[in-house]
Parts: structure tokens; C-alpha cells; sequence
């Protein structure tokens, strides 16, 4: 008899996100068993646990999730669980930590759409600027988009050295080029947008970033993408399921457009179903981060 699929969700968080508890039983997972406030230096242990009760074949249909909300000890915590695995005793591990990796990759790759589409350009050269830079799916919107060639600030909204330090630890862990900076007032906001090409907005739900009078001060905009969908929206004037519509308030940016959060968050859905789902699909073990889940969100759109 077939041994019942398992997946193992490794949380530092006091709390494992009922968001990903969900998905992993949506992508068919049978039996979703979590882990809260694991230590890195517990994931060995975790991990030749799940791994060495199943027998070759049990593996097969075992998988590991790792969450939390920084994305540094995530990827730490994936590169100890790839180093626990003892073949042929070694299954699969998605990093997703609080969704950052697909959310960000599913707004990188709808940007990079638009500017295709709308514009005949790419990532490769274009000047972007991520808003709430500095928090998880800022900074991975950033890494996402210097790797594939753009040249990127991420933004923080009180603090320069919060935003370089970020800028420098990301740049050493994934070989990113990121350039930090803050934005405390509407003024340093304009100064911001004003060369920009491409606008991210990343940051908490509930906070308008970019007003109107902002926007005005736009001269160069291409893309504005928005994961905020809880009013007021990140980004005044694109609505939660605009995909490529004008952006209007960018008044001297002809033929702007904007991506809403709704947009967004359909690929987001389906990209994290589609990774989860290849961790039962697949015969050999797959380790997933922030760069396979944007080329599967490309391949998408």
C-alpha cells in the first residue's frame, strides 16, 4: 500500500501560518504536521527524523516547508535541511518564508510582463525603486529584480542604515547589486520617483505609500505593481485588480501602468500551489527558493 503524502512545516515563529497550512493541504499533501519556534540549529534533527522513519519509498511522498518572516534564516535553514539529507533517504524543501519568495516573484514577473507588453523593454537596465523595502517580500521583490539586471533600490521608510545594512547582508547572502535608502516624507518620496522606471510597493497592508502629488512628480515611470489590497491601497489610483492599466495620476509619465494586489496574488496562489504540488510530482528531491519560484511565475504569465 502507498504511503500517505506528509509534509513538515518548520516555523521559527511561535506560530505557524494557517496560510501555508491550507496551501500544503490544498496541493494535496494528506497529512500536514507543524513545527513552531525551531531553532536553526534544530533542522538537522527535524529533518533525519522525517526522513529516516519513511524507508526510500516513504520519501518519495515527504515533504519539508520552511516559514517565518526573515528570509536570511530561511535560506539558512534550507541549506541545513539540503545538508541533513542522507540519499537515497532525502526528500524535497520549499523556502516560503510569510510568502515572500512567491509573492515577490509573482510581482517581479506581472512587472516584467507590462514591460514587455506595454513598453518593449526588460528588466535588464530599468531603475526600480521597492517601498517597504527593507521588510520580507521587500526585500525579496529587490533581490528578484537585481538578479535579473535591474538596477535596484530598496526603500525604508525611517531609517537609512536599516536600509543599507539590509541592502549589504542580501547583496553578500544572494549576489545581488541592492543599493538602500530611506523616505520619511512626501519629499523624499518624489525625489525617489522622479528617474524611476519601475515602482514596487511592498509595504504593510492598510498604508497609501504613493499619494496623487506624488505620483505628479513621476517623470520616467514604466510599471507601478502594488501587493497592498487592504485600503487605503499602496499606490494611489491602481486599483487591487488593475493588470496593465494606465495609471493616470503618473500625469508626466505617458503610458504608465499599474498591477494591482488581486492581480498579484492570483499567480501568487497558483505559484505556491504549483511548487508545493512538484514536491509530490517529482521523482528526485527538489530544494525551492526565491529564484525557482520566479522562473515558475514567468513560465505562468
Amino acid at each position: 500500500m502507498e504511503k500517505r503524502s506528509i509534509i513538515h512545516l518548520l516555523d521559527p515563529m511561535p506560530h505557524n501560518s494557517p496560510f501555508d497550512i491550507n496551501m500544503a493541504a490544498d496541493a494535496g499533501f494528506e497529512v500536514v504536521a507543524t513545527h513552531s519556534n525551531v531553532k536553526l540549529e534544530e533542522v538537522s534533527g527535524l529533518v533525519q527524523d522525517a526522513i529516516f522513519s519513511r524507508g526510500p519509498a516513504g520519501v518519495k511522498r515527504t515533504g519539508i516547508f520552511i516559514g517565518g518572516r526573515d528570509i536570511g534564516l530561511a535560506m539558512g535553514m534550507l541549506e541545513a535541511a539540503k545538508k541533513a539529507m542522507v540519499p537515497p533517504f532525502e526528500v524535497s524543501v520549499l523556502a516560503d518564508p510569510s510568502g515572500a519568495f512567491t509573492t515577490a516573484a509573482a510581482l517581479v514577473a506581472c512587472v516584467e510582463r507590462e514591460l514587455k507588453n506595454k513598453h518593449a523593454l526588460a528588466l535588464q537596465g530599468r531603475r526600480a525603486i521597492v517601498f517597504g523595502g527593507t521588510g520580507p517580500v521587500g526585500i525579496a521583490t529587490g533581490v528578484i529584480a537585481s538578479l535579473n539586471g535591474a538596477d535596484t533600490t530598496i526603500v525604508d521608510h525611517l531609517s537609512i542604515d536599516t536600509a543599507l545594512e539590509k541592502a549589504n547582508d542580501y547583496n553578500r547572502l544572494c549576489g545581488s547589486t541592492l543599493k538602500g535608502t530611506y523616505a520619511s516624507s512626501e519629499a523624499d518620496k518624489a525625489r525617489l520617483v522622479v528617474n524611476a522606471e519601475i515602482v514596487f510597493c511592498t509595504a504593510r497592508a492598510g498604508v497609501q505609500v504613493l499619494s496623487a502629488s506624488v505620483l505628479e512628480d513621476a517623470r520616467k515611470m514604466k510599471v507601478a505593481g502594488d501587493v497592498n489590497a487592504v485600503p487605503p491601497l499602496g499606490i494611489e489610483g491602481v486599483k487591487v485588480k488593475d493588470c496593465g492599466a494606465p495609471l493616470l495620476l503618473a500625469t508626466h509619465s505617458p503610458g504608465a501602468v499599474g498591477i494591482g494586489a488581486l492581480a498579484v496574488g492570483n499567480i501568487k496562489y497558483k505559484l505556491q500551489n504549483k511548487l508545493l504540488s512538484l514536491m509530490l510530482e517529482t521523482d528526485k528531491p527538489i530544494y525551492l527558493d526565491f529564484r525557482d519560484a520566479f522562473q515558475r511565475a514567468r513560465a505562468m504569465i
